[in-house]
This record gives C-alpha cells, structure tokens and sequence, in this order.
C-alpha cells in the first residue's frame, strides 16, 4: 500500500504543541488575481486526512445505558479525501497526499478513492488507519468521535515536487495544521505549491480544534502556508477571531481571498479591490435542500467553488467570477446531499 515514490515511517515524538512563528494581519496581494487571459489547469491535489468514517444514526432518541434501534455503516472519510472525491466527480482531475496504517483499512481507503479516480500518493506509517465516529440522532443533530491515528504521520521529507507538478490549486484542511509531522508536511507541500505557481487554499474544517489549539497559534500555523483562498463556516469564525461580531475583514489579513460556507442560506465571499484595496463582500444565497446526512457537504463546496475558479480565464478579482464559482460550490454540495451514499464493503 506504501506509494513506491514516497515511503516512510515517522520516527515516534513527543506530542506537543509546534513552535510557528507569528504571522500579522496585514494584507498582501492575492495571486488567485495573478493570472489574465488563461485559466489555471483543472488540477486539484489536497493535503490530508483519509480516514474510515462510521457513521451510527439512531432511529429513536438516544438512552443512557441501553440501546437503541437504528443504522451503523461505513464509508470513506476525511474532509481532504472528501474534496479530492468531488473534484474528481466534477471532472476536474484530483490528487490526494496522505498517510495511513499498514493495516487492512488503509489499504481498502486508498484502493477506493483510486476507484473513484483519484490519484493518491499514500505512505503507511506506523499506527492505525485514521477512522471517525459520527453519532446521528434522532433530529439529525451529529457528534463526532475521532481517532487521527496514521492520519497525522506525513512527514516534510516524504513531499515529492513532482507530486505538485502541473497542479492549479494545493487544498489543506485545517487539521492538517494542528498536529506534527503533518503540519511540517503541509507546510513544505504549500512552498512547492507556490513556487510551482498553483494556488493554495486552506479550509478550517472544524471549530472545536481550532479553539484547543489556541487562536493565535491557529492563526501563525496558517499564516505559514501564505493561503491564496481561506474557507471557513460561521462557527469556525468565531473560533478563530474570539468572537462572532468581529468583523470578517480580519481574515483579510491571512487570506485575500474568504469564503464564509453559511449552510442553507448560501456564502460570502470576501477580497479587496485591486485598485484601492478597500473590502469587497459579495452574498450568495442559494436554496435550502432537505438532508437527514449533510456530512462532507462543505468539502464538496470547496471542490465546486475551486474547480469553477480555475476555470475562468482573465483577472479573477473580479464579483462575477467570484459569484460563478460561488454557484458552482452550491451545485457540488448539492449533488451530494442529493446522491445515495455508498457504503465502504466489509
């Protein structure tokens, strides 16, 4: 299962908190703006986690100490696997750079998402296959349990250039930020990535991390990996500015392009006017779809906003394009939401 071009096993740490520098909030000149008159090539390749997914959705409300009927199934997982899915399924071509466990679930993950089209550099580190329990009750509300295991033990030395060659956009979910030897991964990954000229994107996938590891650090770790394009939702917000009210203008300072996933009542985009610098914001309302599992809809947001943005040629600073990729986010998501989910066989 180790990828013949980038083997390797992480030798054992101590778990700790990296040392990043600080990064200010200041704005710098975005180079998704870079480009006129060509489109980047339709070449996505994410960062990240490919984990096991249980999903448990119970038919009646939960009892403390007993059970209850309902549904238990297994599926692919991991929100950077996921993106990589729906940029495939979009027709744009898709590359995933992960670790997983010399075990028998890591091997049916990558064998999987290669199914599915994907291109996947895996190296098999020590420990077990990252895998995730999502407990589904009785309203649709979820929980989730997580046990990253494997998914954090790419190493900055098992990065390959040629990984990035050709690529128009690297994507890393924020998980990949919080936790070494993946975050020195990821920030090799990003420097070949902008030296190569692709963009890079960073999404912060979940609040409830970024408030454990501290906002400021959340911040620099970011900061490092200089994003052409931050996605966020609101919660995730919050967690990194301390508080909703504060004005999203501050993510101006670590991404010049932010993107605000607001669920059923669409996104906002924010950048600055190239001429003057001032803020722009653009709102994209969108039509609420009726989901029971709305799991992975963000990252196939991400992909359809990514893979339209690539694909529209001339200075892409400008509403309409913005917009475009915006609806084209919301049709990705959609499509899942709407498509039967397939369960990863036993």
């Amino acid at each position: 299962m180790t990828d013949a071009t980038g083997p390797g096993t992480p030798t054992p740490t101590r778990s700790r908190r990296p040392h990043v520098p600080r990064v200010p909030l200041v704005p710098r000149v975005a180079r998704v703006h870079r480009r006129r008159g060509t489109a980047r090539v339709r070449t996505l390749v994410a960062l990240g986690d490919l984990m096991l997914d249980v999903v448990v959705r119970a038919a009646t409300p939960l009892e403390h100490a007993s059970d209850v009927p309902g549904e238990v199934r297994f599926r692919q997982g991991g929100s950077a696997a996921n993106v990589v899915r729906s940029f495939v399924r979009l027709g744009g071509h898709g590359g995933l750079i992960c670790s997983v466990g010399r075990d028998g679930w890591g091997e049916r993950l990558v064998a999987a998402l290669r199914g599915d089209g994907a291109d996947v550099r895996a190296v098999a580190v020590r420990g077990a296959t990252g895998r995730l329990v999502a407990i589904v009750d009785d309203r649709g509300e979820r929980s989730f349990v997580t046990e990253r295991g494997a998914a954090d033990g790419l190493r900055a030395e098992d990065i390959r250039p040629s990984w990035l060659r050709g690529v128009g956009v690297l994507h890393v979910p924020a998980y990949s930020l919080l936790h070494q030897p993946l975050g020195a991964a990821a920030q090799r990954a990003a420097e070949v990535a902008h030296t190569a000229g692709a963009l890079v994107s960073v999404d912060l996938a979940s609040a409830g991390p970024l408030r454990a590891f501290g906002r400021d650090a959340a911040i620099a770790a970011i900061g490092v990996l200089a994003p052409d394009i931050l996605f966020a939702n609101r919660d995730e917000v919050a967690a990194l500015t301390g508080a909703r009210g504060r004005s999203l203008v501050t993510l101006l300072g670590i991404a010049p392009v932010v993107v605000v996933k607001e669920g059923a009542d669409g996104c906002r985009i924010l950048w600055r006017d190239p001429s003057t610098g001032e803020p722009q914001r653009l709102d994209i309302a969108t039509t609420p779809i009726a989901a029971v599992d709305t799991t992975g809809a963000g990252d196939a947001f991400a992909a359809g906003f990514l893979y339209a943005l690539l694909g529209s040629p001339g200075s892409t600073r400008d509403a309409g394009v913005f917009r475009r990729a915006a609806l084209a986010g919301h049709r990705s998501a959609s499509d899942l939401l709407r498509r039967p989910r397939v369960d990863l066989g036993l």
